[in-house]
Protein backbone atom coordinates (compact mmCIF):
# COMPACT_ATOMS: atom_id res chain seq x y z
CA UNK A 1 0.00 0.00 0.00
CA UNK A 2 1.28 3.47 -0.90
CA UNK A 3 1.72 6.37 0.75
CA UNK A 4 1.38 8.26 -1.81
CA UNK A 5 -2.09 10.07 -1.82
CA UNK A 6 -2.58 10.81 -5.46
CA UNK A 7 -4.37 7.91 -6.75
CA UNK A 8 -7.21 8.02 -9.65
CA UNK A 9 -10.74 7.88 -8.34
CA UNK A 10 -14.37 7.49 -9.68
CA UNK A 11 -17.14 9.51 -8.70
CA UNK A 12 -19.33 6.49 -6.13
CA UNK A 13 -21.77 4.19 -8.01
CA UNK A 14 -23.71 2.94 -4.41
CA UNK A 15 -26.82 3.29 -5.69
CA UNK A 16 -29.70 4.98 -3.25
CA UNK A 17 -31.63 2.92 -0.92
CA UNK A 18 -35.61 3.57 -1.91
CA UNK A 19 -36.71 6.74 -0.43
CA UNK A 20 -33.87 7.87 1.54
CA UNK A 21 -32.63 11.17 1.20
CA UNK A 22 -29.05 11.72 1.24
CA UNK A 23 -27.41 15.51 1.87
CA UNK A 24 -24.17 17.06 3.37
CA UNK A 25 -21.65 19.36 1.39
CA UNK A 26 -18.15 18.38 -0.57
CA UNK A 27 -15.66 20.60 -1.23
CA UNK A 28 -13.59 21.13 -4.14
CA UNK A 29 -10.37 23.56 -4.51
CA UNK A 30 -9.92 24.60 -7.76
CA UNK A 31 -7.23 26.46 -9.62
CA UNK A 32 -6.59 27.34 -12.96
CA UNK A 33 -4.93 24.06 -13.56
CA UNK A 34 -6.58 20.96 -15.89
CA UNK A 35 -6.28 19.01 -12.56
CA UNK A 36 -8.15 21.21 -11.29
CA UNK A 37 -11.27 21.20 -13.69
CA UNK A 38 -10.83 17.67 -13.19
CA UNK A 39 -11.34 17.35 -9.48
CA UNK A 40 -14.49 19.88 -9.95
CA UNK A 41 -15.90 17.32 -12.57
CA UNK A 42 -15.34 14.35 -10.08
CA UNK A 43 -16.88 16.62 -6.77
CA UNK A 44 -19.72 17.57 -9.39
CA UNK A 45 -20.80 14.10 -10.39
CA UNK A 46 -20.44 12.98 -6.48
CA UNK A 47 -22.53 15.74 -5.16
CA UNK A 48 -25.08 14.92 -7.45
CA UNK A 49 -25.18 11.33 -6.66
CA UNK A 50 -24.82 12.04 -3.08
CA UNK A 51 -27.58 14.62 -3.33
CA UNK A 52 -24.75 17.03 -2.07
CA UNK A 53 -24.15 20.66 -1.87
CA UNK A 54 -20.80 21.31 -3.60
CA UNK A 55 -18.72 23.96 -2.55
CA UNK A 56 -16.23 25.27 -4.92
CA UNK A 57 -13.30 26.61 -3.39
CA UNK A 58 -10.61 29.24 -5.11
CA UNK A 59 -8.18 30.82 -2.70
CA UNK A 60 -5.83 32.87 -4.23
CA UNK A 61 -2.09 34.36 -1.93
CA UNK A 62 -1.38 38.16 -2.17
CA UNK A 63 1.99 38.67 -3.62
CA UNK A 64 4.96 38.94 -1.65
CA UNK A 65 8.36 39.84 -2.29
CA UNK A 66 11.24 37.96 -0.92
CA UNK A 67 14.41 39.63 0.43
CA UNK A 68 17.41 38.02 2.16
CA UNK A 69 17.74 36.32 4.87
CA UNK A 70 13.60 34.70 4.81
CA UNK A 71 12.32 38.37 5.26
CA UNK A 72 9.11 39.43 2.93
CA UNK A 73 7.23 42.22 1.56
CA UNK A 74 3.84 42.48 1.22
CA UNK A 75 3.31 43.99 -2.26
CA UNK A 76 0.47 46.53 -2.16
CA UNK A 77 -2.18 45.47 -4.85
CA UNK A 78 -5.88 46.35 -5.49
CA UNK A 79 -7.34 42.99 -4.21
CA UNK A 80 -10.41 43.95 -5.31
CA UNK A 81 -9.50 43.38 -8.36
CA UNK A 82 -7.76 39.99 -7.94
CA UNK A 83 -10.67 39.21 -6.30
CA UNK A 84 -13.17 39.91 -9.10
CA UNK A 85 -10.90 38.36 -11.49
CA UNK A 86 -10.80 35.79 -9.43
CA UNK A 87 -14.55 35.31 -9.36
CA UNK A 88 -15.31 35.72 -12.78
CA UNK A 89 -12.69 32.38 -13.91
CA UNK A 90 -14.32 30.62 -11.25
CA UNK A 91 -17.67 31.37 -12.37
CA UNK A 92 -16.30 30.38 -15.91
CA UNK A 93 -14.94 26.98 -14.82
CA UNK A 94 -18.23 26.00 -12.77
CA UNK A 95 -20.58 27.06 -15.18
CA UNK A 96 -18.69 25.36 -18.07
CA UNK A 97 -18.52 22.30 -15.73
CA UNK A 98 -22.42 22.25 -14.95
CA UNK A 99 -22.92 22.45 -18.60
CA UNK A 100 -21.15 19.04 -19.60
CA UNK A 101 -22.59 17.78 -16.46
CA UNK A 102 -24.27 14.02 -17.76
CA UNK A 103 -27.05 14.31 -14.50
CA UNK A 104 -29.12 17.21 -12.98
CA UNK A 105 -26.36 18.89 -11.43
CA UNK A 106 -25.93 19.59 -7.16
CA UNK A 107 -26.52 22.91 -5.74
CA UNK A 108 -23.39 24.41 -5.96
CA UNK A 109 -21.87 27.17 -3.87
CA UNK A 110 -18.90 29.47 -5.05
CA UNK A 111 -16.09 30.80 -2.04
CA UNK A 112 -13.35 32.87 -3.19
CA UNK A 113 -10.21 33.81 -0.57
CA UNK A 114 -6.73 35.22 0.03
CA UNK A 115 -4.74 33.18 2.06
CA UNK A 116 -2.80 30.09 1.40
CA UNK A 117 -4.15 27.24 -0.34
CA UNK A 118 -3.95 24.14 1.75
CA UNK A 119 -4.43 25.78 4.94
CA UNK A 120 -7.67 27.60 3.91
CA UNK A 121 -8.97 24.42 2.29
CA UNK A 122 -8.55 22.55 5.34
CA UNK A 123 -10.23 25.26 7.36
CA UNK A 124 -13.44 25.44 4.53
CA UNK A 125 -13.62 21.83 4.63
CA UNK A 126 -13.81 21.39 8.33
CA UNK A 127 -17.21 20.06 8.79
CA UNK A 128 -17.55 19.05 5.26
CA UNK A 129 -18.19 15.27 4.21
CA UNK A 130 -15.32 15.23 1.68
CA UNK A 131 -12.50 17.23 0.98
CA UNK A 132 -11.69 16.80 -3.22
CA UNK A 133 -8.25 18.41 -4.90
CA UNK A 134 -6.73 17.78 -8.35
CA UNK A 135 -3.22 16.44 -8.55
CA UNK A 136 -0.54 18.04 -10.34
CA UNK A 137 1.17 14.81 -10.03
CA UNK A 138 4.78 16.11 -8.59
CA UNK A 139 6.94 13.38 -6.74
CA UNK A 140 10.10 13.37 -5.11
CA UNK A 141 11.90 16.50 -5.13
CA UNK A 142 9.90 18.62 -6.95
CA UNK A 143 6.98 17.97 -4.51
CA UNK A 144 9.69 18.96 -1.72
CA UNK A 145 10.73 22.09 -3.24
CA UNK A 146 7.42 23.49 -4.53
CA UNK A 147 5.23 21.87 -1.94
CA UNK A 148 1.92 19.95 -1.92
CA UNK A 149 -1.76 21.39 -1.60
CA UNK A 150 -2.72 17.67 -2.30
CA UNK A 151 -0.62 16.02 0.56
CA UNK A 152 -1.25 19.19 2.60
CA UNK A 153 -5.24 18.45 2.62
CA UNK A 154 -4.61 14.80 3.12
CA UNK A 155 -2.34 15.09 6.31
CA UNK A 156 -4.64 17.72 7.55
CA UNK A 157 -8.02 17.98 6.72
CA UNK A 158 -10.79 16.62 9.18
CA UNK A 159 -12.63 14.92 6.74
CA UNK A 160 -12.16 12.41 3.84
CA UNK A 161 -9.61 13.78 1.20
CA UNK A 162 -9.90 12.57 -2.50
CA UNK A 163 -7.21 13.68 -5.08
CA UNK A 164 -8.19 13.85 -8.71
CA UNK A 165 -4.99 12.51 -10.81
CA UNK A 166 -5.56 12.79 -14.30
CA UNK A 167 -3.94 9.82 -16.13
CA UNK A 168 -0.36 9.83 -17.81
CA UNK A 169 -0.94 9.88 -21.69
CA UNK A 170 1.82 7.53 -22.54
Amino acid sequence: MSNDPEVSARPSTRPDRAGESTSGRIVVGIDDSEQAAAALRWALAEGALRRATVEVVHVWTPPVSALPFGATLVIPVDEAAIDSAARTSVDELVDGALAEADEQPPEVMRTVLPGSPSVTLVEVAEGADLLVVGSHGRSGLSRLMLGSVAMACVNHASCPVVVVRIPDED
